[in-house]
């Protein structure tokens, strides 16, 4: 069961990261269309080819979201969607694609994030949705678990509740606070050699990391994802369409999908990840173990993310992660080269497409496109996503023609 591998990822396009907005407003389904026009240019095919789509959710539509952004673009498409798991929507798009594009539903699937939040917004009626990520919250709606009994008694955001876990974790197996600085370390080192990464010219070392401020015990400011605004997308297609993209199409070999809860509050075992499934499923599926892949490319929104995923995903055995981390050269000169564009972490964060960042690190090694940071010879790739607070996790074996 599962996917044949008969579906490519054959296009991306990933704007740079900004940390200011600018230019002119425009509203989400505007950009959406941009960056799909962006993703069909680059396979080199012609949008008439395109007949599903995925999105998120989209500012200017609450309800009928894929239909509202396929009126915009004029698509006429056999294949809809909407996806809405936070930072794990990005793999989740991808592999929904494959699926649909396997059952011979469609045969090219655009997969987009928009996250310029610079939108024109009416003074009249402000968006209730921005009250409550004020807070770090996703919904202030009467009879909301979170609204009745989280956001009462002060458990707001995401830095406290992945502090919490990374306090866990020491408490479990110990903590090399230089091995974690080690990580934003390296991945920096990646973002330096990679344009339109937000950090590119701001080479760092440990010691910057560790006397950046404690934002919540362990976590220093800089194992904290740097917000910013951007967006990206991809396009997936069938065999036949894939071996006329002007790319070498990147297969989409294998992938898992786990959601047990929405909040840390309600984790049976914290420091056992979603990701300890997901990943067994994910290599299983393509055939494949953690020591077949050439490259990762890895969620890190916090620096205990990605530890825990580099362990939950098997890797390195649990709890020995940090010396994991110690021992290898996390760069793309590295013998484990990790999120060779930086990651969220060098690259920056914009929204939820800073999941779809790591699809378009892997398609970009995979492709052979990558630049400075491009990798000698790399065949197959993990990718990861999560959302929230490692409560959505999704993870894709992908494999260059």
């Amino acid at each position: 069961m599962g996917l044949k591998g008969e579906a490519a990822i054959v296009g991306f396009h990933e704007l740079p990261a900004l940390r200011k907005p600018t230019g002119k407003p425009e509203f989400i389904i505007e950009q959406w269309a941009r960056l799909a026009a962006a993703a069909v240019a680059d396979a080199g095919l012609s949008v008439d080819a395109v007949d599903g789509l995925i999105t998120c959710g989209v500012a200017e539509s609450q309800l009928f979201v894929p239909s509202t952004v396929a009126e915009y673009l004029g698509l006429q498409v056999n294949f809809a969607e909407i996806v809405d798991l936070g930072g794990a929507s990005a793999a989740a798009m991808v592999w929904r694609a494959a699926a649909a594009i396997e059952l011979g539903i469609c045969q090219a699937v655009l997969c987009a994030i928009p996250a310029n939040y610079l939108t024109p917004m009416s003074k009249k009626r402000p968006p209730d949705f921005g009250d409550a990520l004020y807070f770090g919250a996703s919904s202030f709606r009467f009879g909301s678990p979170q609204a009745e009994f989280e956001i009462p008694y002060g458990y707001l955001g995401q830095n406290g509740p992945y502090a919490q876990v990374a306090q866990m974790y020491a408490a479990a197996y110990g903590y090399d606070e230089r091995a974690m600085a080690k990580i934003v370390v390296d991945q920096r080192v990646n973002a330096n050699h990679t344009p339109g990464a937000v950090f590119k010219d701001k080479p760092i070392t440990i010691d910057d990391v560790l006397n950046s401020p404690i934002i919540a015990s362990p976590l220093h400011m800089l194992e904290i994802v740097m917000p910013c605004m951007g967006g990206s997308a991809v396009l997936v297609t069938n065999a036949d369409l894939a071996r006329k993209s002007r790319n070498r199409p990147v297969w989409i070999k294998g992938f898992g999908e786990g959601v047990p809860y929405k909040s840390p509050v309600y984790a049976k075992a914290p420091l056992q990840t979603p990701m300890t499934k997901v990943a067994a499923s994910a290599f299983s599926m393509a055939g494949i173990t953690p020591a077949d892949v050439d490259m990762v490319s890895i969620y890190d929104c916090y620096t205990i993310t990605a530890l825990l995923t580099l362990e939950d995903a098997g890797f390195c055995e649990k709890g020995k992660g940090m010396q994991f981390v110690a021992d290898h050269d996390l760069t793309f000169r590295g013998d484990f080269p990790m999120n060779t564009a930086g990651g969220q972490l060098g690259y920056g964060q914009a929204g939820n497409s800073g999941g779809m960042h790591h699809i378009c690190d892997a398609s970009r090694q995979l492709m052979g496109r990558a630049g400075q940071t491009q990798l000698a010879d790399c065949n197959r790739a993990f990718v990861s996503g999560n959302g929230g607070v490692l409560s959505e996790q999704e993870a894709l074996v992908l494999q260059g023609d």
